[in-house]
């Protein structure tokens, strides 16, 4: 009976191991496998008291079993229950996707724990050799009599408690055949583009925005040209490379290729690979802070895309963007916004409405034409100005693209207007940051419906994280007629900054979880439609 129990045991304390090895190998994966914002993470997000939650049980079990009898097996297979149940996997927003890296880390990671415990028990193993069994027909004999066993418990309990840096180590070991792997993928994507000396490729980069001007010039230029760009947020270098090796075909004559950093030194990997023909930076702000530490680091980050474009090419620049018009370069600059008055492409007269937008804009003989498009908000028209000015640029007419503009389609979770029912959500939950967070807000202000701001707040800003989103809790406080928070200690800036601003207080609502957060959208009260701006939505390792 003791034997079966043992067994028992030991079959539920692996799985409990493993599903904690899953835990943070998912959030290794969310982190970009890049050791220092894993470390980022742990530290800023994560805290001893919630990893110590997650191995509690497991580090009680070892001992208990080490105890021998029926009665302590009995317990400790009962707290391996309770580990299992804590590292149970809950439903993420991006679950754990088992790429073959994912899968060389395990296999990595699982060496690692045989090599630990074989070390720890083989030299016990060998002075007991002539020592009889380990184990009696009565069950498991006491472990101090046993060095090799007490050394096992000792193993485990160090590797549980070590797990977090494990998967550094396992990524570590890795690192030679993963750059190995990487480099080859990144040649070959190279030698297709070289197969290809008519394709013209554009960069576009910035702290925000991005992906939206990326998905509105692919359709504006669709229009005239064979146009591939990279899909949803492939903007990593091997993201790129993916798309290169698996979407490029002879016959493309336009690659739009969004560039994303979260390093310096991030966007001049992808340009060398790229060596894009004309670049698009429509934003720079304070996103990313951790890694990058100063916004000095994010302009020269993104900036290393105008720097790699030849002087032949283009780089097209929002000029309402402050850092951005006052930064330098020696490039052929095409400017574009809505509130700077010297940008060659400006769109103005900009009228909202829940049925979409419509704006002015003239073209370079001075002529005048109006724009209408299903998307909301003037930070779309914003986007929208700087995929027409780069379209225009390319040889479409500007009478050419009235119709396409109107045809955009809204980019999922981009400040997305869903009707759903008798309310209108206004999506933007994708990556918050002050300024589009701010031209949310001033979008959810034109509405009369009852307005309802649903927000966790920002996160990654370092040290300006507190001042971030106290500041766009003043500026909220005038903007919506009810706040639901999400997140009562993550969200406790914003709120400071609703009550500086005379926001009422019992119009503000922080909860603990998403759930929760439409539970109480759909309790308030008022006979008006709800309009309900979702702002930011974090991903599982901020959850």
């Amino acid at each position: 009976m003791g034997m079966i129990i043992f067994g028992v045991w030991l079959a539920t304390y692996l799985v409990g191991t493993v599903m904690y090895i899953l835990y943070l190998m998912h959030m290794f994966q969310q982190n970009s496998y890049k050791p220092r914002e894993y470390g980022e993470w742990m530290r800023v997000h994560t805290n001893v008291g919630r990893l110590l939650g997650k191995c509690l049980y497991a580090l009680i079990s070892l001992p208990l079993a080490a105890i021998g009898n029926t009665g302590c097996l009995i317990a400790a297979c009962a707290m391996n229950g309770m580990t299992i149940l804590v590292n149970k996997p809950h439903k993420a927003k991006k679950p754990l996707v088992y790429t073959p890296r994912v899968r060389r880390m395990l296999v990595t990671t699982g060496i690692l724990y045989l090599l630990a415990v074989a070390a720890a028990v083989l030299p016990g193993l060998w002075m007991e050799a002539n020592g009889g069994m380990l184990l009696s027909g009565q069950g498991i004999l006491p472990l101090p009599e046993h060095p090799s066993l007490r050394n096992a418990e000792l193993a485990l309990l160090l590797l549980f408690v070590l797990q977090p840096f494990l998967i550094v180590l396992a990524n570590a070991v890795n690192h030679p055949i993963e750059k190995g792997i990487d480099q080859h993928y990144i040649n070959d994507a190279a030698r297709i583009l070289r197969q290809m000396p008519d394709l013209k490729i554009i960069g576009v980069t910035g702290s925000y925005g991005k992906t939206s001007v990326k998905y509105y010039l692919s359709a504006l230029l669709s229009t005239q040209y064979n146009v591939l760009h990279t899909p949803g947020n492939y903007n990593t270098t091997l993201g790129v490379v993916r798309t290169i090796r698996e979407n490029m075909k002879p016959f493309h004559e336009i690659f739009i290729c969004e560039m994303g950093a979260r390093e310096v030194g991030d966007i001049r990997e992808i340009c060398d690979l790229v060596h894009p023909d004309y670049g698009i930076i429509t934003s720079i702000g304070p996103q990313h802070l951790q890694s990058f530490h100063t916004i000095e680091n994010i302009v020269s980050t993104k900036f290393e895309l105008a720097d790699s474009v030849p002087q032949s090419g283009k780089v097209f620049l929002n000029y309402d963007n402050e850092y951005i018009r006052n930064a330098r370069t020696d490039k052929n600059i095409v400017s574009y916004g809505i509130a700077a008055e010297n940008a060659a492409f400006r769109a103005y007269d900009i009228a909202v409405s829940p049925r979409g937008s419509s704006f002015k804009m003239k073209d370079e003989t001075g002529k005048i034409h109006e724009f209408h498009t299903k998307l909301v908000g003037s930070h779309n028209v914003q986007n929208i100005a700087g995929a027409i000015a780069v379209a225009h640029t390319l040889g479409i007419p500007m009478e050419k693209l009235l119709y396409p503009v109107k045809q955009l389609e809204s980019v999922p979770h981009r400040l997305q207007l869903v009707k759903q029912g008798d309310r209108i959500l206004l999506d933007d939950a994708y990556n918050s940051n002050k300024n589009g967070f701010e031209a949310a807000l001033d979008t959810l202000a034109m509405f009369q419906e009852l307005r309802i701001l649903l927000t966790p707040g920002m996160v990654e800003l370092g040290g300006k994280q507190y001042d971030e989103n106290k500041e766009v809790g003043v500026y909220a406080a005038d903007k919506c007629d009810y706040a639901v928070l999400v997140g009562k200690e993550q969200t406790k800036p914003i709120q400071d900054g609703l009550l500086e601003a005379g926001f009422p207080a019992n119009r503000m609502i922080p909860v603990d979880d998403l759930q929760e957060a439409f539970r109480m959208v759909n309790a308030i009260p008022g006979e008006k439609q709800k309009v309900i701006l979702i702002e930011n939505d974090l991903p599982d390792n901020y959850a």
